[in-house]
């Protein structure tokens, strides 16, 4: 996610703040870092962004980063089970984000918070999430697919050197969570794929044991590749700049405890594109078979040049280098 001259330029300016997480060691410091709000009143946090140069805000950082600050709000006892977000403006990384944080409802089971992202005196981000004390009851799951060892798979750093689309720098550098496709990528070979794919995940590091951050890190890494599915059968994708790809809203649901530095199975498919929208879910499998989290996302899809969609054989210069709000 970020190198030399990305988060890390901010991380003596957050060291001074009163944090909750500790530093974790290699590119996984910034993300912890990035998902460390800043307090500023009670309901009221501070967040920042990476300093690189795009202008959106990576959706999977604001998504987390709102689930850190309506998580600092909620007892400790209690787990996120589910949240429901919209994508509403595109986010600005060169100025901070305060997330205000609305307490619908302390119950005697459920906990629900309201998280609005705010930049420039607007709301870019709404998420709402629901928190409940551990309980006992009827269980049962999907089953999980086969899968071969994660570690037998390239990286994801491998598959960006061979896309002739993306810049040689963002390809090389060190990233905060280890992707591993099952199939070559369709945005690498740009043939039109079936509308599903497979790819383990795992935070690159030790993380804390700290349920909200696992959760958090487990937030920001499923907006990476969930649309991917959707734009698969089409033998397009974000990188090349044929296609205006933007994520609109997002849920997720938590099922059983899980960690973010383990390696975890993210089984996606796409069921719809209409509209110039798609739409994917995918389900998160523990190594051991236990299915963790659900997760839903709608995107926007929109030819660059409506009505001359442009054949994949024919590449154009790059114009966007990381996965859009």
């Amino acid at each position: 996610m970020t190198d030399g001259g990305g988060l890390g330029a901010h991380i003596g300016r957050l060291a001074s703040l009163p944090l909750g997480f500790p530093a974790v060691g290699t590119a996984l410091d910034d993300l912890v870092a990035l998902l460390d709000l800043e307090p500023l009143e009670v309901n009221l946090f501070r967040g920042v962004s990476p300093d690189e140069e795009r202008q959106r805000v990576f959706g999977g950082q604001v998504a987390g980063q709102a689930l850190v600050a309506a998580g600092r709000t909620v007892d400790p006892e209690r787990i996120v089970h589910s949240l429901h977000a919209y994508f509403l403006r595109p986010g600005d990384n060169r100025v901070p984000i305060v997330y205000e944080v609305d307490r619908i409802r302390d119950g005697k089971s459920f906990t629900t918070r309201r998280v609005v992202a705010i930049q420039h005196g607007k709301a870019i981000f709404n998420l709402q999430a629901s928190f409940q004390v551990e309980e006992e009851g009827y269980e049962h799951q999907s089953e999980m697919p086969e899968a071969p060892d994660p570690e037998s798979l390239p990286t994801w750093s491998h598959w960006a050197s061979e896309c002739k689309w993306m810049a040689p720098a963002w390809a090389e550098r060190p990233r905060p969570i280890d992707l591993r496709y099952v199939e070559p990528p369709h945005w690498v070979t740009m043939s039109p794929h079936r509308p599903r794919q497979q790819v383990w995940i795992r935070a690159d590091g030790r993380l804390p044991d700290d349920r909200l951050l696992h959760a958090c890190v487990v937030t920001y890494a499923s907006d990476y590749t969930l649309l991917d599915s959707a734009l698969a059968p089409h033998g397009q994708n974000f990188w090349d700049g044929s296609l205006i790809v933007a994520s609109l809203d997002h849920a997720m649901w938590f099922h059983q405890p899980f960690r973010a530095d383990e390696w975890l199975l993210f089984s996606q498919a796409s069921p719809s594109a209409s509209g110039a929208r798609g739409l994917a879910y995918g389900a998160i499998f523990r190594a051991d078979g236990g299915l963790a989290v659900s997760a839903v996302q709608e995107g926007l899809m929109r030819p660059a040049n409506p009505g001359h969609a442009r054949p994949p054989d024919r590449p154009r210069s790059l114009t966007r280098t990381t996965p859009p709000t």
